[in-house]
């Protein structure tokens, strides 16, 4: 799990019980970002948020990248798993970070992606810079007023445009949140991506 600007880890914990007894032989990580929000208590960020440019966000995304990478290298080696046994789920500025990790990888990719309430940051150089292609499902609350939906249809857009499998759902009247019906779909998606 890769959490939202100025959240933690433990916040994105939280979800593993709903999908425990669907994924029971799964370990459930959610580290903390590597920077703290400044004046957030508790709060952590994967790459400062000045504005919400495309270009400052792909930024964003790139600088922070090799952070996630090692973290996701560590893990696999202490559980003995290959990449393709991983799922990156993120939400907000973790689902930014879970699609530009997860879509670059070189040889194995991530089992599956699942994104809430985010957007694709970097998918400019897509299609060339992907290696193997996980399947991607993206999930948006149709009230979000922090990251609009359109963000999810143009998301999906350039997945597909670069050939890589994409699914999404709206959580009508949702706003930017996980709502039940997301991780009731969320879960169906990684249970058929890891054949758990």
């Amino acid at each position: 799990f890769l959490h939202g600007y100025g959240a933690n880890g433990a916040d994105l914990i939280g979800l593993a019980p709903y999908w425990q007894k669907l994924l029971p032989r799964t370990q459930f990580l959610a580290p903390d970002a590597p920077s703290p929000v400044p004046g957030s208590m508790g709060g952590y960020q994967w790459f400062p948020i000045t504005n919400l440019t495309p270009a400052a966000m792909a930024s964003g995304v790139k600088k922070a990248g090799p952070l996630v990478e090692r973290y996701l290298a560590r893990e696999c080696e202490r559980y003995g798993l290959p990449m393709s046994r991983v799922a990156l789920v993120g939400f907000s500025q973790g689902t930014m970070m879970s699609l530009s990790v997860g879509l670059r990888q070189q040889g194995a990719a991530p089992a599956a992606i699942v994104g809430f309430s985010g957007v694709l940051a970097d998918g400019a150089d897509l299609k060339d810079a992907k290696g193997a292609v996980p399947p991607v499902l993206l999930i948006h609350g149709s009230a979000d007023d922090l990251i609009p939906l359109s963000a999810l249809f143009s998301s999906a857009q350039q997945l597909a445009a670069a050939d890589i499998p994409v699914e999404w759902r709206i959580s009508y009247g949702v706003g930017h949140g996980i709502a039940p019906d997301g991780l009731d779909r969320a879960g169906d998606f990684l249970k058929r991506a890891l054949k758990a």
